[in-house]
């Protein structure tokens, strides 16, 4: 598809500059385990896995397989009151999967929906103890919880929200953002300094009186923002502050869960365990939409009370465990298990860091970071132009370059495949370099 081509214009894309791209479209026509072929017949590298989301490679033959079984036996099932099968066994391998403590799973169809249901369930938990008033909600500044009106409101992403200020729910605070260029440029991996910023859950406490406080929402790795890792200690302090006062810790894992950090979630990499997890996008390794909130077994123990034919939570999705979905979750777990995967991310993760902060010195580049196999250039922004950089970086690459990266303004993101090989990133950021070395 080119310029011109009429097919273009019904589609509103989204987080995309819809003119800009229809001048001159970047369009994906087949993808095979590293690499897109592109509408002009061309391999594209793709440095991004997908969005964060197919760590294993692009149809992958064992969970393509899973789904078209599934699709012979059974296209859907409703969820409410009835189930099925490869739901059941989903949620009990994800839940084994997950840290010591959590026991229940509840699913959803993306990320989105994964973290508003986390919210809910976390509000009817203190509800169903008989603390109803705890109703405030904590966030943070630049973090990303999806687009729907709850995780949008405990997001701190500004260009997300400006639009929608006046509906966002009330009651919401937000935590310090944890990256600081004076403080934190170029750290590999986590931070020495930021720690103290966790206190600022602290004084929201004192603020509000902590009995108020339900939850408070955090990305263990900040990444839709830029890959932000936590300061050293940030997490510890976090859970013991909520520990304190009785508050819910939610970990938003929809990017960092399924060996991103080199282990199955990032409460394992860090080793502080949260009281709910959300979850999608690695789930089923991007193939089918899903995702799902996992939570521990004293929060799932709260809603069990009365009478046991009445609904305990009250929440749902026409398409919550779908067959295909949950088909395509299974066979992307067994393929984790079956390559080790996770192990494999982690063995690569020092490779990626070195490769990523050679890039350090570069006049254009204000800062670099990494964590496990996300990773992060920051460049200067054009005075009269925020993002255009970054943008034009994002183009280049894709037509100079034959490479998929994201940018996020002017910061160039990457997240790799776990089953990456460091010398197709040599070939891949040799690339990237070629096209920051000509960037204006």
């Amino acid at each position: 598809m080119q310029a011109g081509d009429t097919r273009l214009g019904a589609y509103w894309m989204p987080f995309t500059a819809n003119r800009d791209f229809k001048r001159a479209p970047r369009v994906i026509r087949e993808a095979r385990g590293h690499h897109y072929v592109a509408d002009d017949g061309r391999q594209i590298y793709d440095l991004v896995a997908g969005l964060w989301t197919s760590g294993l490679g692009h149809c992958h033959p064992h969970i393509v397989a899973a789904i078209k079984d599934q699709l012979d036996v059974l296209d859907y099932a409703m969820a409410f009151q009835m189930g099925h099968e490869k739901a059941f066994v989903l949620a009990e391998q994800l839940v084994g999967l997950a840290p010591d403590g959590f026991t229940h799973c509840f699913f959803t169809n993306s990320g989105s929906e994964a973290v508003d249901s986390a919210l809910k369930i976390a509000l009817g938990y203190h509800r169903a103890r008989g603390e109803a008033g705890r109703t405030r909600l904590i966030g943070r500044e630049r973090g990303y919880h999806g687009v729907n009106f709850g995780g949008l409101s405990v997001g701190g992403m500004s260009p997300n929200r400006n639009a929608f200020s006046a509906c966002l729910i009330p009651g919401v605070d937000h935590l310090r953002a944890t990256g600081d260029l004076d403080h934190t440029a170029f750290s590999r991996g986590q931070p020495e300094w930021g720690a103290h910023l966790a206190d600022d859950l602290q004084r929201i406490a004192a603020l509000h009186d902590a009995s108020n406080i339900a939850a408070v929402i955090v990305e263990p790795v900040a990444g839709s923002t830029g890959v932000l890792p936590p300061p050293v200690g940030y997490l510890e302090r976090l859970r013991e502050i909520c520990d304190r006062h009785g508050i819910l810790l939610i970990f938003d894992e929809v990017i960092t869960a399924f060996g991103r950090l080199g282990k199955p979630f990032a409460a394992d990499y860090f080793g502080v365990t949260p009281d709910i997890i959300t979850t999608a996008k690695g789930l089923t390794n991007g193939v089918i939409p899903m995702g799902a909130v996992l939570v521990r077994d004293h929060v799932h123990a709260a809603f069990m009370q009365g009478p046991a034919h009445l609904i305990e939570l009250f929440h749902g999705y026409t398409y919550s465990g779908h067959p295909v979905a949950a088909a395509a979750g299974i066979a992307t777990l067994e393929v984790y298990r079956q390559e080790g995967t996770f192990e494999a991310a982690a063995e690569l993760a020092q490779s990626f860091e070195d490769l990523l902060h050679s890039f350090v010195g570069h006049p254009l580049v204000i800062d670099v970071r990494n964590q496990g196999l996300m990773g992060a250039i920051e460049l200067a922004s054009r005075a009269d132009t925020p993002g255009a950089r970054g943008l034009e970086a994002h183009k280049r690459c894709f037509w100079e370059e034959d490479l998929v990266i994201r940018n996020g303004a002017d910061t160039l993101m990457f997240s790799p495949f776990l089953n990456s090989s460091a010398g197709d990133w040599e070939i891949a950021f040799d690339g990237v370099r070629r096209v920051l070395d000509t960037l204006e």
